[in-house]
């Protein structure tokens, strides 16, 4: 579902990525870590086709980047920092912008079945910008999901979550990675990443440095995770 080969990123003279070699499977979920600055969300950014590589090869679901962006997009869901809602419109009113912005036909049933899935079903008529934080996050998260894609990108999903909307988030991201939709996160919160995800790779110094599936971490993922970093 996605495939990535000697993909490289430069800012000007500064090289983030160095040549990723990276590859993943239909209804995996893919925890990809690493410390503040190693290229995490430059890399996300350009398997949702919002930044362009400076050389190497991008496929997602068979089409490449970034000449089949289009296509991608359309198989596609992302979650940022940014939740991308708009806050004066109602959680109901901002999926019917998107459902718009995707062409969905007959979007209403699918609306209903999001804002169900996501907990936002009450509050579907109320502005966003009275949402808390984890509202938000749930509301982006079913924006993601709307049109039914196969593959969903997260960017640090978690932060600036308490832990009732943190637990809340957890649970539904197992819904959907039960669902065997293919996955990519990233995050800071090993407990909540080892739970969750199906296999860790370690991002460092521009290039993905260890991998590992969860029955193969021999230890915990901090353990695995700190042996990748002072490899």
């Amino acid at each position: 579902m996605i495939y990535a080969r000697k993909l490289v990123k430069r800012f000007g003279t500064k090289t983030v990525l160095r040549g990723i070699d990276f590859h993943v499977e239909r209804g995996e979920f893919v925890a990809l870590l690493g410390s503040n600055g190693a290229g995490k969300t430059t890399f996300l950014r350009i398997l949702a086709s919002l930044s362009r590589p400076s050389l190497g090869e991008v496929r997602l679901a068979g089409y490449s980047l970034p000449h089949q962006a289009a296509q991608v997009r359309a198989r596609l869901g992302f979650v940022s920092h940014q939740p991308l809602l708009y806050g004066d419109l109602s959680a109901e009113d901002n999926l019917r912008f998107y459902a718009r912005m995707y062409g969905l036909r007959k979007p209403e049933a699918r609306i209903a079945e999001v804002l169900d899935l996501t907990g936002l079903r009450v509050h579907r008529r109320e502005p966003v910008r009275t949402f808390s934080r984890g509202m938000q996050q749930r509301l982006s998260l079913g924006r993601a999901i709307l049109h039914d894609p196969d593959i969903l990108l997260f960017d640090e999903p978690y932060t600036g979550l308490d832990q009732d909307a943190a637990l809340m988030l957890d649970d539904l991201l197992a819904k959907i990675s039960a669902q065997g939709r293919t996955i990519v996160m990233t995050s800071h919160d090993l407990a909540r990443t080892e739970s969750l995800a199906t296999r860790f790779d370690i991002l460092a110094r521009g290039v993905i440095s260890a991998s590992a599936r969860r029955g193969e971490l021999g230890g915990n993922l901090l353990d695995f995770y700190k042996k990748a970093l002072a490899g």
